[in-house]
């Protein structure tokens, strides 16, 4: 039915779809369109007009966690900054005042990396304040082209304002950041092993930290027992043999820091003898681990001579295998395991943390003989001057020499890597500033907080940064580095003793930052702030943890802008967060407020391809930004990321996009149709009250408050998903695949003010009015192009709007289950015209006359209808009669018999309808009694509402 005859006072259905602002949203250059709608948004100041909306009602804040200024976005940011916005519009949709401050982490190596390749190394071509500028002024470009590319996807904030960790004020506030959580006594100073990159020449956090393969040499290596009397004794056996120890390690490097071996207090033991090119020996292993080790070792049948658990040999004193002068002692810890290796630990107090937590306990002295660079120290017991790697294989040539070395195979294994340089880090004693974990109760306030005062989305976060808080070691928070927030503290030079004066201090730092930025710290001698106390004092010239300048945002943002608040409702962020900015923000918030900065944390998963890679220009598997906005415009990405489940990774392909396409195209076309028919609609003088509107219309606006509720519930549980399936859903299945067909005979036939036109034109209004409002947090564009063509609308902005107030149609005649019921039977209608169309019976739908044989519940239904059955249908008579088996074709609707038939009459030329009166009034030849009456009399009733 897409032609008709137009007579005068009756709409066009084609004329409409090209009606002048009716084809939004339809032209290839979709990407170039919606470039200038932002432009012109932004130059109406639409941030602030919604904050203008919003005055004084209750606040909803989603803190953004800070993407790192470098770099161009990709398709994880679009991912992010998307859902962030699709949230805070819907919040907005329900009359929050929800705020958007975007951020940006601006300090740390990255950076340093990008500028050292443009202007040097600090020292060599350009001073540290002259590097220090370099750096900010590349993280102000990377801010802008990153800015202009989260603006291009449709996301509105505050682009103007900001938050940025170097901006002075936010510098100065994370000084006094650390001041408060020093006051509260969490962070001390130590020489801890921490993570080192040699690349980096600095510390690195636990999130700075990623696990990839490595090759090493894993050696088997024996501590020979120095008194074998005392071991006899130990363990009620006589030994006169050489007796080894023996420990299994993939980092020969560290045993000349050796301090300890560690067994497990409760593991059995067993002392073997064995015959080996040394002659007699006895070895001392773990019992499950007996077989495996002498196997390695090629020893056949070894003897067991005694068993005994760890405990026994506790302080047994051992030789070096490598320093003659050195004796060491068995010790006992928990971390010891007997599932590999040998259940004998090598231990290094300065380059392992259970090593150094182990050997706390036993007053072992922490040695580090590793400088920064990979080089032994010249201090180092021996190899001093040589680069660890290369020293590696020097060390097992000393040990085979001497008679240690059971065995040497290399493996290869996971081992942790820098993030930035892709290279494998060490462990290494050094002294830090650390925030503790325990002792001031800030590991057990922190799960506190987890179990009782944060909601997660997905519910398995809160297990994952559970376990994480719950294992983690003390977080180092000093850097050895040029551009980033100093620690402002003065320490005593002998007793290495935090200056009196430290509170005062910072505040003194902290007001310079805020007029000079960081250099106001750097730039100054120590007797500028602590005058005669400079002869007692130092300065540390440590930097702090990136990780410690965004997971303080919600003291240094949330807390001081206006607009904000804290603690935060939402943080949204990958799930590779709960080792970052989730975890390093709960720990300062419990630390400085003894409460999470966040009420709910949601997490999303990564951006993969079809097969679950990561997408990377290596594996071929990367699809640029600008070709995907290209193809889909803005719009159709913020559908592609809604329309995913982002609980999980995010599959991305051309394949995916194309059919993200599909289904925008599907929406679009509706929201096309739903406005076409709305021209000359004019609400003011055409709006029928609800109890007024035909029975079909009061169905589909009943129908509407039903998804309508579905939608705006599956935004509060933020499913969008589920959003954008009850979006497509109405699209395809209640409009294009029901409502709309049946309404387009009413819309081009009937007259122009008649009821049954406007009873149609009034429903649409209503459904037009929620589903602009439905779609615009994610569609934005789109949406925003069609509000405008909304009849006799006021509003310049659906980003403005609460949720549209549908007409209250709960007095229908007919009941939600009897329209399912008419659905079911219009189903199989189509069915059986098909399939007596494929049989040459009939040509389309209006050319069909539809009989139907009904038991008596569902023959009631149909007859409700009335005369208006046939135009439900969309055929041109409909008989019904009762349930009779022998007549009419079976069908999938139980109690439903139908046959198709021929139409009796002539075609109306007009309306299309098959009708015996077409012709039968001369002076309208080709048209029937209906459209006689809507061209040349007062219109058709529809008499059933």
């Amino acid at each position: 039915m897409s032609d008709k005859q137009n007579p005068e006072n009756v709409v066009d259905y084609k004329a409409t779809l090209n009606l002048p602002g009716t084809e939004f949203a339809m032209k290839a250059n979709l990407a170039v369109r919606e470039v200038k709608w932002l432009d012109g948004w932004y130059a109406d100041g639409i941030y602030q007009r919604i904050r203008n909306a919003r005055i004084g009602k209750k606040k909803y804040i989603l803190h953004d966690g800070p993407p790192y200024a470098n770099g161009q976005i990709h398709l994880g940011h679009v991912v992010n900054k998307v859902l962030k916005d699709i949230i805070l519009k819907s919040k907005t949709l329900d009359g929050f005042d929800a705020p958007y401050v975007p951020g940006w982490d601006c300090h740390g190596l990255p950076i340093e990396l990008k500028v050292e390749e443009k202007v040097g190394k600090v020292g060599e071509k350009v001073t540290a304040s002259e590097f220090r500028q370099h750096c900010r002024e590349y993280a102000l470009k990377q801010v802008d082209i990153q800015r202009e590319d989260f603006k291009r996807l449709g996301i509105l904030g505050d682009w103007d304002n900001p938050y940025l960790t170097m901006n002075f004020q936010q510098e100065a506030n994370i000084v006094r950041a650390v001041g408060e959580i020093q006051k509260k006594g969490h962070i001390q100073p130590g020489l801890k092993p921490v993570n080192w990159c040699l690349d980096c020449g600095s510390a690195l956090a636990e999130a700075e930290v990623e696990y990839e393969d490595k090759k090493s040499d894993a050696i088997d290596v024996g501590f020979r027992v120095v008194d074998l009397n005392d071991l006899s004794t130990r363990v009620g056996h006589s030994i006169t043999d050489d007796t080894d120890i023996v420990i299994w390690t993939t980092t020969p490097w560290t045993l000349p820091a050796n301090q300890a071996v560690a067994l497990h207090a409760e593991i059995e033991y067993q002392l073997v003898a064995v015959n080996s090119v040394r002659g007699a020996h006895n070895l001392i292993l773990a019992k499950d681990l007996v077989a495996s080790a002498c196997e390695r070792y090629q020893l056949e049948s070894p003897v067991v001579l005694a068993d005994f658990n760890g405990q026994a040999l506790e302080h047994l004193k051992l030789q070096h295998p490598l320093i003659a002068s050195r004796q060491v002692p068995v010790i006992l810890g928990e971390h010891v395991i007997a599932t590999s290796g040998t259940g004998a630990v090598h231990t290094a107090t300065g380059h392992g943390v259970d090593d150094y937590k182990v050997g706390l306990l036993y007053g072992l002295p922490v040695d580090n003989p590793v400088g920064g660079n990979g080089v032994y120290l010249p201090t180092a017991p021996i190899f001093a001057g040589e680069h660890i790697y290369k020293a590696n294989p020097k060390i097992i040539d000393a040990l085979k020499e001497g008679g240690s070395l059971w065995a040497h195979e290399p493996i290869r294994h996971s081992y942790p890597h820098c993030w930035r340089h892709k290279t494998p880090i060490i462990f290494r004693a050094t002294p830090q500033w650390f925030i503790s974990m325990d002792q001031q109760g800030l590991r057990q306030n922190a799960l506190h907080a987890i179990e009782n005062d944060i909601q997660f989305i997905p519910n398995w976060g809160k297990n994952r940064i559970e376990s994480m808080i719950d294992g983690r070691p003390d977080w180092c928070i000093s850097r050895q580095r040029t551009w980033g927030v100093p620690i402002p503290f003065f320490v005593h030079k002998d007793t290495n003793e935090l200056h009196p004066r430290t509170e005062e201090l910072i505040e003194d730092v902290a007001a310079l930052i805020e007029k000079e930025g960081i250099d106001a710290w750097f730039n100054r001698d120590a007797k500028d702030f602590i005058g005669d106390d400079a002869n007692e004092y130092r300065a540390i010239r440590d930097t702090l943890d990136v990780w410690f300048d965004s997971g303080t945002t919600h003291y240094a943002v949330l807390d001081q802008r206006e607009e904000l608040q804290s603690p935060a409702d939402l943080y949204l962020e990958g799930s590779d967060q709960h080792r970052g900015w989730f975890q390093s923000s709960l720990l300062t918030s419990v630390a400085i407020h003894n409460r999470a900065p966040y009420k709910t944390l949601l997490t999303h998963g990564f951006t993969v391809d079809e097969k679950g890679r990561k997408l990377s220009k290596s594996l071929g598997n990367y699809i640029p930004l600008e070709d995907i906005i290209k193809q889909l415009g803005a719009d159709g990405l913020r559908l592609y990321v809604a329309s995913s489940d982002y609980r999980y990774e995010i599959s991305a392909s051309k394949e995916i996009f194309n059919r993200v396409s599909d289904s925008y195209r599907r929406i679009r076309n509706t929201l096309r149709f739903l406005l076409a028919n709305l021209k000359g609609f004019e609400p003011s003088r055409d709006l029928i009250a609800a109890e007024s509107l035909i029975e079909l219309d009061q169905y589909i606006l009943k129908r509407a408050g039903e998804v309508q509720a579905s939608i705006i519930e599956s935004y509060a549980d933020m499913n969008f998903h589920a959003v954008c399936s009850a979006l497509t859903n109405f699209c395809i299945n209640d409009l294009g695949g029901f409502y709309l067909d049946i309404i387009k005979d009413r819309q081009y036939t009937t007259k122009a003010d008649s009821q049954a036109r406007l009873s149609a034109q009034t429903a649409l209004y209503h459904i037009v009015q929620a589903f602009v409002r439905w779609m615009s947090p994610i569609l934005s564009f789109t949406a925003q192009e069609a509000w405008p063509l909304i009849p006799e609308q006021h509003e310049d902005y659906v980003f403005t709007q609460t949720w549209y107030d549908l007409p209250n149609v709960s007095s229908n005649i007919i009941s939600a289950e009897d329209w399912q019921q008419l659905i079911q039977v219009k189903s199989a209608v189509n069915k059986q015209i098909e399939v007596a169309r494929n049989a040459k019976l009939i040509g389309g739908n209006l050319s069909a006359k539809v009989q139907l044989w009904a038991t008596p519940s569902l023959e009631r239904i149909l007859k409700q209808l009335e005369n208006e059955l046939r135009f439900v249908l969309i055929t041109s008579e409909v008989q019904v009669f009762a349930f009779d088996e022998s007549q009419g074709d079976a069908t999938d609707v139980e109690g439903l018999r139908i046959a198709v038939v021929a139409a009796e009459g002539e075609k109306c030329a007009r309306c299309w309808h098959v009708l015996p009166d077409v012709n039968t009034h001369a002076a309208h030849p080709g048209l029937c009694s209906r459209c006689i009456e809507n061209v040349d009399g007062t219109g058709e009733e529809r008499k059933y509402a």
